[in-house]
């Protein structure tokens, strides 16, 4: 069993709580980790149509039965438990006795929020990184990276990515969207995915994506939510704190697997991947994913965001860290050229005291004119920490 950084945080906060939840996406390994971390707990699977039923119908008796350390499985789908689990944690008061799971977070937030506010820690596990995947050693390439994505799934029963990702497609994301939302045309749904694919690392525009798509703006925009909830996308927000009205304010769109991603732009090959028109925007995906997978491992909100002004500069990723902005340039290439730093040096001139970055494709490792270059291999190591931890590392 690959080794998940999101453990430490669990077992730490699972002794502070009542609760604990863990979100994340179907299949990115939140029961084999929670079964694996709580051997001694029973483990109920509320996607049973059976349990489901009797939790449904019954659920103080439901609760009553399973004390002293369970793991409620897809609780979203029972949500009348969720006020029972309060009053039963109000009486009880004991730590830990409850370890909640699921894969559709509007679900899980509306319900956590209305009921179990203060009485539950919530974490999320998504797929694997790249960090846990290689444990600290340097990958090959991360092209293949890109390409097989981190569904533990693939790796664990040797998958190729042309057969998990359509089965995941229609398996898990179609049956979400008939739970979720009333989608009556679901090849006009498969249609609006691949869209999405096509738009990765693009500004979002609804209007224009709705137009291509032969939908309206509404459902649309209700897709794309649905899709969020599910782990499927997320949308990087626009850094506009301090700067004019010249900035843009419209999110960009990326995908919560790159290997999702290669399936929906129909890439059945590595090399597909490698020689693709989109290779800088599934570079910037990876990139983007390591980070965000990164804090969320750490119990940390991914608060990162990207810029851009009216007259096309952008920095690929800006976050705030203990005080200090940092701005990162997301390149794919795996030689440095001069037009690498064009947009940190651009920033700088706005914001002086920013740190800077350039997250690379290649393999080198140093620091230059002010700006700290990383080559991805090291993502896998100490340099993301490093770069959390605002500390100098030295090369690997």
């Amino acid at each position: 069993m690959i080794a998940r950084d999101l453990t430490r945080k669990i077992s730490g906060l699972i002794k502070k709580f009542p609760m604990l939840a863990v979100l994340g996406p179907r299949q990115s390994g939140k029961t084999t980790l929670l079964r694996a971390l709580f051997p001694a707990y029973a483990y109920v699977n509320l996607e049973l149509p059976e349990t489901r039923a009797y939790a449904a119908s019954d659920p103080r008796g439901f609760l009553e039965r399973y004390q002293k350390g369970v793991i409620l499985d897809e609780i979203q789908n029972v949500p009348d438990l969720f006020s029972y689990l309060q009053v039963f944690t109000d009486e009880r008061g004991i730590n830990g006795e409850y370890v909640l799971t699921g894969s559709q977070h509007f679900l899980m937030m509306e319900q956590i929020s209305q009921s179990l506010a203060g009485r539950v820690a919530l974490l999320y596990l998504m797929p694997f990184s790249a960090r846990e995947l290689h444990q600290g050693e340097k990958p090959q390439n991360w092209e293949r990276l890109i390409f097989y994505g981190g569904y533990p799934r693939i790796f664990d029963q040797h998958i190729h990515p042309a057969d998990f990702y359509p089965a995941y497609i229609q398996t898990y994301i179609e049956r979400d969207v008939r739970k979720l939302q009333n989608v009556a045309n679901l090849n006009q749904f498969r249609k609006f995915l691949m869209l999405l694919a096509g738009r990765a690392g693009q500004l979002l525009n609804v209007n224009s994506l709705a137009a291509d798509a032969g939908i309206s703006n509404h459902t649309a925009e209700a897709w794309i939510r649905l899709l969020e909830a599910s782990f499927i996308v997320f949308r990087l927000p626009p850094y506009f704190k301090n700067f004019n009205k010249r900035v843009i304010k419209s999110p960009k769109l990326y995908f919560c697997d790159t290997g999702l991603l290669c399936s929906l732009l129909g890439l059945r090959r590595q090399a597909d991947a490698e020689l693709h028109f989109m290779r800088g925007a599934l570079f910037e995906n990876l990139v983007l994913l390591e980070f965000r997978k990164f804090l969320s491992n750490a119990g940390e909100k991914p608060d990162l965001y990207f810029w851009r002004d009216s007259n096309q500069n952008e920095i690929d990723l800006l976050f705030e860290r203990n005080g200090s902005l940092h701005a990162c340039e997301i390149k794919s290439g795996k030689t440095i050229t001069k037009d690498y730093f064009k947009g940190l040096t651009k920033f700088q001139k706005i914001q002086p005291e920013t740190r800077l970055h350039l997250i690379y494709g290649g393999v080198e490792q140093y620091e230059q004119l002010g700006i700290r270059i990383t080559g991805f291999t090291h993502l896998t190591g100490s340099a993301l920490p490093a770069i959390f931890t605002e500390e100098t590392e030295d090369a690997e």
